[in-house]
């Protein structure tokens, strides 16, 4: 498909499924109970989570699928949690992006928390990629990519979607 049809192949899928505002019923969910991630050294993604970005640890124990694996999650804010677990002695290689894999994860963080957070990946030497001025793409120390989004909940680059 050339460019022009994707384009229309988007507009069908947008009048046939996407409802208005005000006509579109409850969702299901109550939200996002927690995402979980692979993580390659527990003590490292600790310090990186919860001491660059200041996301607080909240609980650690050990996985029940998988013995000495710990299983481990940070507050998020909003009731949500990023949870990891590791795998000691298995080999899951390096993290990779993959059809039907994970993309990146998008965290909505206020301004001046974007700000300061933005002040703290150039103190540790995390290289990012600034996106519309309310956006900051990096990735963890396993390779995981992630987004602070300065933008509110409900909303990406000044457009609501929610």
């Amino acid at each position: 498909m050339n460019s022009e049809e994707i384009a229309a192949r988007r507009e069908q899928i947008k009048q046939l499924h996407l409802r208005p505002d005000g006509q579109r019923p409850p969702s299901s969910a109550r939200g996002l109970h927690h995402f979980a991630l692979v993580s390659g050294d527990v003590e490292r993604t600790v310090r990186f989570y919860q001491d660059l970005l200041e996301f607080p640890l909240t609980e650690m124990f050990e996985n029940r699928d998988y013995a000495g694996s710990t299983h481990f999650f940070f507050d998020i804010g909003n009731g949500n949690l990023l949870a990891f677990f590791d795998f000691p002695g298995l080999d899951v290689g390096p993290y990779q992006e993959v059809l039907g894999g994970l993309h990146h994860i998008a965290i909505s963080v206020e301004p001046e928390r974007w700000k300061h957070l933005q002040s703290k990946l150039d103190e540790a030497g995390v290289e990012y990629h600034l996106e519309s001025g309310v956006s900051m793409y990096f990735r963890d120390p396993d390779g995981a990519r992630l987004e602070l989004l300065a933008d509110p909940l409900g909303e990406m680059y000044g457009s609501k979607v929610l």
